[in-house]
């Protein structure tokens, strides 16, 4: 028998997270000079200027160690969206916050609730604990089904995570369900909702979440990132808003130093930055509409999408389609993963990026139907 250290048991149920492959590995792999990439919902049009400003600046502080509290980025996120201090909490990313939420929130044999297609870091963190995922199908329109996570319920019933809009569907519960479903979750149950896309959400009954956090409900929680339509995904940077309580225990449990100095200085100046904020908005609506079109034209089914991504149904060769994307040049995103086989979720980028994406598709999906 080795006399080696064992790790906890928790980690035998962990399915490592595989993100897309990053442009010099596929340059690498594949000897190519040209890659684009539409695989990981990064902001094309890069970073808000005033960002990189404040980062530029702040590089030179790094020698000292960044504010434990993070005092003044919490205060100008809740000066924007109208919180006080004691409701706001940061993280390195919002996975940070998901991880700081399982620790505050978890024992062994509690009970998480999540989509069976959804962001998979809510699994890994689960399984950390040694707590157990229940995962409920999606709706036949690839929504959340807030029934069904309401008839879950157990118990053991900890945590509920509620990804609007979803990733990687697109697809958004509106304010009407999450009230009905509200109703019926206990209040001893945490109802966290991730909402790492909703700047890019046009539907006017987009539930209010944040209201429900302003009325200070214990059992609601809202996560927001800076990753997605601020351009800022290369420094880590999530922030959240819940009740006071809440936010006590996880400044408690918290890394000690988990935002560093020019992430936070990007985090307050990006809030300004409403010229980059609208830029990002604009043209993401118009390649989503673009993207629409092309699909339609070529019979493709496809997720009504409220996000930088569009789900898209390729059919039992999505995982050959990928790798000849991949083989030409463009990285795109697989949904096995998400129990989504037949799919890929496809990025939307700059129009140029756009085009040549549609351009090796419908190569590369004429050859095989003609071979078919």
């Amino acid at each position: 028998m080795s006399d080696c250290p064992r790790p906890q048991s928790g980690l035998d149920r962990i399915r490592p997270y595989v993100p897309g492959k990053p442009i010099d590995e596929v340059k690498r792999e594949y000897g190519l000079e040209d890659v684009i990439k539409l695989a990981s919902n990064e902001n094309p049009i890069g970073v808000s200027p005033k960002a990189v400003a404040a980062m530029q600046e702040a590089i030179h502080r790094v020698n000292l160690y960044p504010d434990s509290a993070n005092y003044e980025l919490r205060t100008a996120i809740g000066k924007h969206f109208g919180f006080p201090l004691e409701q706001v909490a940061v993280g390195n990313g919002a996975d940070d916050l998901i991880l700081q939420l399982s620790m505050a929130c978890l024992d062994e044999g509690d009970q998480v609730i999540a989509s069976r297609s959804s962001f998979p870091i809510y699994d890994i963190y689960v399984n950390v604990m040694r707590a157990n995922m229940v995962k409920t199908p999606l709706t036949s329109a690839y929504g959340l089904d807030l029934e069904a996570m309401a008839d879950a319920v157990c118990d053991r019933t900890k945590i509920i995570y509620v990804c609007n809009p979803n990733n990687p569907t697109g697809t958004i519960v509106r304010k009407d369900a999450v009230a009905r479903f509200l109703d019926r979750v206990p209040e001893r149950v945490l109802v966290v909702f991730d909402e790492a896309y909703r700047e890019m959400v046009d539907a006017e009954d987009f539930p209010d979440t944040l209201g429900l956090v302003r009325e200070k409900r214990p059992n609601v929680a809202v996560l927001r990132t800076f990753s997605k339509v601020y351009g800022l995904a290369g420094i880590r940077l999530g922030y959240g808003f819940a009740h006071p309580d809440l936010i006590s225990t996880l400044m408690r449990i918290k890394s000690v130093f988990n935002v560093n100095i020019p992430a936070q200085a990007a985090g307050i100046a990006a809030l300004k930055d409403t010229e980059f904020l609208q830029r990002s908005i604009e043209l993401n609506r118009t390649g989503r509409e673009f993207l629409y079109e092309a699909f339609d034209r070529l019979g493709l089914p496809y997720a009504e999408s409220h996000t930088n991504f569009i789900l898209v149904r390729i059919g039992p060769n999505a995982c050959d389609v990928q790798q000849k994307l991949l083989e030409s040049g463009v990285i795109v995103r697989p949904c096995g993963g998400y129990e989504l086989p037949e799919f890929l979720r496809i990025s939307i980028g700059k129009q140029d990026q756009n085009e040549r994406f549609l351009a090796e598709l419908t190569r590369i999906i004429g050859g095989m139907r003609k071979v078919g």
